[in-house]
């Protein structure tokens, strides 16, 4: 890469408006935010209609003139493009414009890369950053494409950009492997939660909608908060207690953006399956935002990316004190509940939103009895395995009678692993009425 004079604080801000679309002017401002978040210093602002990029440039070569024309005058050092653009146009741009030029993606993984803690996240943020860079090689070492000289090495050898490549996958390789041990712990992590039956709880939402500090409201964690984008990045867990219903592991996790980066996708996966796995969702949506419907659609679609879309869900309401509301309860038409509104700075709700989530927890979780016939010990086994089991006894006809208390999800898959039906009766030995129990007969196939 063609390294330049300068800190690169002083940044011009490019965005288009393709394909005859009307100016979003969200889309202006959350770049504005991103350059800042990243350290940038914004200048000035190109904007421009295009039906499709330019292949060139990207924007065309008037607008090309116009930005470089921008970038003398306010003495900028670096240009970010509101969209992603090719290896080639970004190469010509800065041979071009005489600055460094980067990209959504690449803004967005500088930010990562500074906002990253953790012994995993600096892994997963620097794997992202090197397959993305395996791509893009080639762009700052043209001039180095040829055979290796001198007396000794000539004929045959590697050039220096396939050295840079191999180079490049041998320490993907390594960091990989890296991760791979950081995964295992993590999937001893879950199953240690698994064998406890203890349910998690995970915060998902936009970007600055303050599920950090709503984390810290409701668990004392002390994450770091701050009124900017990606705060935080390392998944954070913490026990929290549940007014009438056992403790839950509450999860904050890094939050989602409009066209997040495919690579971070990839690199974060592992920590996006405690969302993936979770046995609820609390949706932290800021309700101050004018937007708020358009970034939970964002949000719905990356939760449908790594597969967490069938999580229950409950929508948190949060900033309410901005609107200056008070906290409130909908639910649906089955009485579960559908959202609430709290303020995580002011605490303003949270009594509710513990009532909420303790309510759902118990929701959740299914008793009754089975009645299994004496060749379904397989299935007996599970249920025991499962630790679903609070009693058993045995009738004349050698059946076991099994009362069971388990969660619905696990439920659910025990019946569909096992090829059965889901039955299961809250009918129990101590009725009242003295009537004969009536418990439902299950065969092992």
């Amino acid at each position: 890469m063609v390294e330049y004079a300068g800190t690169g604080e002083r940044a011009i801000l490019v965005y288009l408006v393709l394909g005859g679309v009307t100016e979003d002017k969200h889309d202006i401002a959350e770049l504005c935010e991103l350059a800042a978040t990243a350290g940038a210093k914004c200048i000035n602002t190109v904007t421009g209609k295009r039906q499709c990029p330019d292949p060139h440039f990207f924007v065309g070569s008037g607008k090309a003139a116009e930005i470089r024309e921008a970038v003398c005058q306010g003495n900028a050092e670096l240009v970010i493009f509101g969209h992603d653009i090719l290896p080639s146009q970004e190469r010509n741009l800065e041979a071009f414009l005489q600055c460094r030029v980067i990209d959504r993606t690449g803004l967005i993984m500088d930010i990562f890369a500074q906002r990253a803690r953790s012994f995993e996240g600096k892994l997963q943020v620097e794997l992202a950053q090197l397959r993305r860079l395996a791509t893009r090689l080639v762009r700052g070492w043209t001039h180095l494409e040829r055979q290796k000289g001198g007396i000794g090495l000539r004929g045959p050898g590697e050039t220096q950009l396939e050295t840079d490549r191999r180079l490049v996958a041998e320490r993907i390789k390594r960091i990989k492997q890296q991760l791979h041990k950081v995964e295992r712990q993590r999937h001893q992590g879950r199953q240690s939660r698994h064998k406890a039956d203890t349910p998690v709880v995970s915060l998902v939402g936009y970007t600055n909608a303050g599920k950090s500090t709503l984390f810290n409201q409701l668990t004392d964690a002390g994450v770091i908060t701050a009124n900017q984008l990606f705060a935080t990045l390392d998944t954070t867990f913490r026990r929290l207690n549940l007014p009438g219903a056992e403790p839950v592991i509450l999860v904050d996790t890094v939050g989602f953006i409009s066209q997040l980066p495919h690579e971070l996708i990839v690199a974060f996966r592992a920590t996006l399956q405690e969302t993936s796995e979770a046995s609820l969702l609390l949706h932290v949506i800021d309700a101050s935002d004018p937007n708020h419907r358009e970034k939970a659609e964002i949000v719905q679609q990356v939760l449908q990316e790594i597969g967490a879309d069938k999580v229950p869900r409950i929508d948190i309401f949060n900033k309410i004190d901005r609107l200056k509301e008070l906290p409130r309860l909908k639910r649906q038409e089955n009485q579960k509940a559908k959202a609430v509104w709290v303020s995580a700075t002011s605490g303003a709700g949270m009594e509710l939103l513990l009532e909420t989530i303790a309510r759902s927890i118990r929701d959740d979780v299914i008793h009754g009895w089975l009645r299994l016939p004496p060749d379904a010990g397989r299935l007996r086994a599970r249920l025991f395995a499962l630790k679903a089991v609070i009693s058993e006894q045995v009738n004349p006809l050698g059946e076991w009678l099994i009362e069971v208390q388990t969660t619905r999800k696990k439920f659910k898959q025990l019946c569909h692993s096992e090829g059965l039906e889901e039955c299961l009766y809250s009918v129990f030995p101590d009725d009242a009425c003295g009537k004969p129990m009536q418990f439902p007969t299950i065969t092992c196939f």
